[in-house]
């Protein structure tokens, strides 16, 4: 499917065309109807001699209604372009041919419309004012055909046009990451809300759920329609209508997008380049009123030139924009920027940054996901991908960053388990990405939550510290000829215990939890702590830490006055 959008001026026969293509009319109100003059977007269909469908946008040309041309331009793959005969070119068609290149569409045909009204001498003319006029723009090889919708002149020689033209574009590309601006909203009689729009990033099924941006409310899709038949998965690239459960009316309009969750990055600041238009008659500077058009929306905008003060007409410069809400923008996504107080379009461009880390005094943005990723280090790679609309294949766990500060992270931890000498390095002390790097150093052994070289000594192994503990189990001196570290670092490795102030040997925990063992054997309603201390042959001063810690661990349980088994009890011996 190829989605095709009208453009050109008023009365140049654009929605007669279509109608006389698809046999449909996308004049739908009623107002149009009688003025004889498109005012909001018409929609339309057909297959051409080759049997590829192509859907038709139908734009209005009057420059009232530049604000809804905007709406249905911003998701098409292609422009059917009409300039009338006998009126020639217009104000109006030079803005929309400007507009679809802001917008980077880059295929096309030319019609010359209402060929029927004018002899062979001025429609020469006529072609020949067009083709000066398309000079130099996206449209400039394009084939201009001269039709007549009303008596069928031209029309088989553009149908096999449209072939040719859909056969050169490209479809759109399924990333699946579905993004749906609203073009229109309305309610169904026995069906509740329906919802249209060029589906474009990835596709969708019945069932779904999405989420409005902005607004963040969730909606199921209760039913897919394309083409005026009900499907139940639908791809990138078609115009859709979407039944929808679970929204509000409210919720719902045109310039609203639905995606999925988690997918879109959702900004109201945004860094972009921008093209004046060779025709607007001063620079573009913060000074103005203006309105950004992306996908189906109009938004106002509050705007900072990058670098120098101002941007001149023909020239193209970088610029901050200041959204009034949260939008689902990604890097590359296109825009139209127009100066509501003069009524024009001023230029457009793309988005550089959906996200900008540095000030707006120092930022030099670009479309390289390079560049993003340098300003921010360390980034997760699934919000990589909502920034980029790129997979990166993360470097490090769950995350992406560039190769120097990867190598640095190695480096770093390389002198810290050299600094830590034969002890090791605590990996308690290190955060998550450190844990993951230091999995992947060579040389490095890790063991009992400490990192070491290799081929040093473990000088933990049969410390004389434990058996000294352990020669008096249950009064354990207090640890001599050790440091602090050594000790933290024997209770990693489950050689001590520590609990309330004093170091047990951990054989004497497991020795006192089978006494203890025995004791509830004979009296299973419980013991008291002094029972227990008469049983270890120890004071107060130890049972009391002692039977903490069991209590802690599961291995009895506080009952008053009692101590009673607990899950971790274990067996008496025999």
């Amino acid at each position: 499917m190829h989605i095709v959008g009208t453009a050109g001026h008023v009365d140049h026969g654009k929605s007669t065309l279509v109608r006389a293509l698809t046999g449909t009319d996308p004049d739908r109100l009623a107002e149009e109807k009688e003025r004889g003059l498109t005012i909001d977007l018409g929609f339309a269909f057909c297959a051409l001699p080759s049997g590829r469908q192509v859907s038709f946008v139908d734009v209005p040309g009057h420059i009232r209604f530049v604000k809804n041309m905007l709406a249905g331009v911003g998701a098409v793959d292609a422009s059917l372009f009409v300039v009338a005969a006998p009126e020639g070119w217009k104000p109006q068609s030079a803005e929309h041919l400007a507009i679809l290149e802001l917008l980077g569409i880059s295929h096309g045909v030319v019609v010359l419309s209402q060929i029927g009204l004018v002899d062979d001498e001025l429609a020469e003319l006529a072609r020949l004012d067009v083709t000066d006029h398309v000079e130099g723009t996206f449209l400039e090889d394009a084939p201009v055909i001269a039709t007549d919708a009303i008596d069928g002149t031209g029309l088989d020689e553009l149908r096999a046009a449209l072939d040719d033209l859909c056969a050169a574009t490209p479809t759109a590309a399924d990333r699946d990451r579905p993004r749906l601006w609203i073009d229109r909203s309305f309610a169904a009689t026995g069906a509740g809300r329906i919802v249209t729009g060029t589906l474009a990033g990835g596709g969708v099924s019945a069932g779904d759920e999405l989420q409005t941006a902005p607004g963040g409310r969730t909606a199921r899709i209760r039913a897919i329609q394309t083409q005026g038949a009900a499907v139940e998965r639908i791809g990138p690239g078609h115009r859709v209508a979407l039944n929808l459960t679970g929204v509000d009316a409210d919720d719902l309009g045109r310039g609203i997008a639905l995606v999925r969750q988690g997918q879109w990055h959702r900004t109201r600041s945004i860094d972009v380049e921008l093209r004046v238009l060779d025709s607007l008659g001063s620079d573009v500077t913060r000074r103005g009123a203006y309105a950004f058009y992306l996908g189906s929306g109009e938004w106002p905008v509050r705007l900072r030139v990058l670098g120098p003060e101002r941007i001149a007409p023909g020239e193209t410069g970088y610029a901050r924009l200041h959204l009034p809400v949260a939008l689902p923008l990604v890097l590359g996504d296109r825009f139209v920027l127009r100066d509501f107080g003069r009524g024009q379009t001023i230029g457009g461009g793309t988005v550089l940054d959906p996200d900008p880390q540095l000030r707006a005094s120092v930022a030099t943005p670009d479309a390289r996901p390079e560049r993003m990723l340098a300003e921010r280090g360390w980034v997760e790679a699934a919000q990589l991908e909502r920034l980029t609309g790129e997979r990166v294949e993360p470097v490090l766990g769950d995350w992406v960053a560039p190769p120097e500060l990867l190598d640095e992270l190695l480096d770093d931890l390389r002198e810290g388990v050299e600094r830590a000498g034969p002890l090791g390095l605590d990996l308690a002390a290190l955060d998550e990405r450190q844990r993951l790097a230091i999995d992947t150093l060579e040389g490095i052994v890790i063991d009992a939550g400490r990192a070491r070289r290799m081929d040093a000594a473990d000088v933990l192994a049969d410390h004389p510290v434990i058996a000294e503990l352990a020669a008096a189990p249950f009064s354990p001196p207090e640890p001599g000829g050790v440091t602090q570290q050594e000790l933290l670092a024997l209770s990693g490795r489950g050689d001590l215990v520590h609990t309330d102030g004093i170091w047990f040997a951990a054989s004497a925990i497991e020795a006192a939890a089978q006494q203890i063992a025995g004791l509830l054997s004979a009296q299973p309603d419980g013991v008291t702590v002094a029972e227990i201390r008469e049983e270890l042959g120890t004071t107060r001063k130890y049972a009391l830490p002692l039977v903490g810690y069991l209590d802690r661990t599961g291995v009895t349980r506080r009952r008053g006055d009692l101590r009673i088994a607990g899950p971790r009890l274990p067996p008496v011996s025999d």
